[in-house]
């Protein structure tokens, strides 16, 4: 026997049908749903990706339409036509029906219905029925583009990929925020970041990259946060500030959604997604916002943005025609971690930046600290033993270049894209404080 290449099935899409009209197709596909009309029925058929009606015809047919049932996986073989009202403007008229596995249980959950009318309880509970719902997953065919895209830009600006350890012996954040294992008898963690990993690798490949797992073991119940999620990371050596670190951010976003409505424009259309226009992102200090905020009813918190700050800074700049990004910078020194750079005009600031997005940070990012003595010096002034990060500290010990970074939350991003109202959403299977399952 000889397993060639030439043979390989790629899944239907509506141009290739639209190009073989009038001719004979075999499609393999789930039967999504079903709808009679006496010797005439409607056979709904979901692939991959799309929704492609045929037409069942007894007198056509050679099987029968009660061999089939919805969720069976078939073989359809029929002639395509133009139908200007159905989904993609074509349909195929059946001529046999192959089935080719039949499920055991009916449906817990309705998938005909245009939307999935179930509870975000119920949808998690069941998640791997309502995943195949054609809204709930076009939302990771939406993810999916912004990672491939993000990956696609990091490469082309010289960017290596590199895949960190997950678990690991210290914590790049610190904090008793971490999920704690034992190692072989020894003491380990889930990685709360690829940070440390990051600036290592910028001492021999100048600029890397990351799209990875990250561990919070934080006791948050909000539509905000999940203990794991999907962190899209760079790090870029050689920078003269933090501002480098932005531009190559928003350089990259503007790559991420162009790349998405070329790509996404069926998904798009289904979910009626605003894909937002980044132009210049505007930009304000942490000190100049907290003034800003309290006169919109919010500064609350004199270290840190709160959520309602998110939203209120970004109502404000998008009122302004100013788009639905912005960037906030130089927050307090105290609240950020031990391996951001202090601003020397003004140590009680650091060169970070956060980004945010429709009301909610997706971005974390700034220049590092790359000089030796100078991370010694503030582990210290923060009661840390340099000693217990020797490895981490050992890189700086042999020399690193001016650098910084960023980490992305995807889930976060793909949310607001997507226009959702909780991260659980865009997760396809979420771990938080309360679901350990599927």
């Amino acid at each position: 026997m000889e397993i060639k290449g030439d043979k390989i099935q790629r899944m239907a899409d509506f141009s290739t049908l639209m190009q073989n009209i009038g001719g004979e197709v075999c499609l393999k596909a789930t039967v999504h749903n079903i709808r009679e009309f006496g010797k005439i029925a409607f056979v709904v058929l979901r692939t991959g990706r799309y929704l492609i009606q045929s037409v069942y015809d007894e007198d056509v047919c050679a099987d029968n339409l009660a061999s089939i049932q919805l969720g069976c996986g078939v073989k359809v073989t029929g002639t395509v036509r133009e139908e200007p009202r159905a989904n993609g403007g074509v349909e195929i008229l059946l001529s046999k029906i192959d089935v080719l596995s039949t499920p055991a249980a009916p449906s817990p959950l309705n998938l005909a219905d245009r939307t999935l009318k179930a509870t975000l309880g119920t949808d998690l509970e069941y998640r791997t029925v309502a995943l195949r719902h054609p809204r709930v997953r076009a939302v990771f065919r939406i993810m999916d583009t912004i990672e491939t895209a993000f990956r696609e830009y990091m490469s082309s600006q010289d960017f290596v990929e590199i895949h960190s350890p997950k678990i690991t012996g210290i914590s790049a954040e610190g904090g008793a925020e971490v999920f704690r294992l034992d190692y072989f008898g020894m003491d380990a963690a889930l990685a709360q970041s690829p940070q440390m990993y990051k600036q290592t690798c910028v001492a021999f490949f100048d600029r890397v990259y990351e799209v990875g797992p990250v561990y919070r073991a934080e006791l948050h119940n909000t539509s905000r946060h999940l203990n794991e999620y999907t962190g899209l990371d760079f790090e870029m050596g050689f920078i003269d500030g933090m501002e480098d670190v932005m531009q190559m951010e928003t350089a990259m976003l503007q790559y991420v959604m162009k790349t998405l409505k070329e790509r996404c424009a069926y998904e798009i259309d289904m979910l009626k997604i605003d894909v937002p226009e980044i132009n210049a992102i505007p930009c304000i200090k942490f000190a100049d916002a907290f003034p800003l905020l309290k006169e919109m009813g919010g500064g609350k918190n004199r270290n840190d943005l709160t959520p309602d700050d998110e939203v209120l800074l970004c109502d404000y700049y998008k009122n302004k025609g100013l788009g639905e990004f912005v960037f906030v910078t130089h927050f307090p020194s105290a609240k950020r971690p031990f391996y951001v750079m202090d601003d020397p005009a003004n140590t009680k600031e650091t060169l970070s930046f956060d980004l945010l997005f429709r009301g909610l940070e997706i971005t974390t990012g700034g220049q590092r600290i790359n000089d030796y003595n100078q991370q010694v010096a503030k582990m210290q002034a923060r009661g840390m033993d340099p000693a217990a990060f020797e490895s981490y500290i050992g890189v700086h010990r042999q020399g690193l270049p001016p650098h910084g970074g960023l980490g992305i939350g995807l889930e976060r991003l793909t949310m607001k894209v997507c226009g959702l109202s909780n991260i659980r959403e865009a997760s396809l299977f979420p771990r938080d404080i309360n679901h350990l399952e599927p």
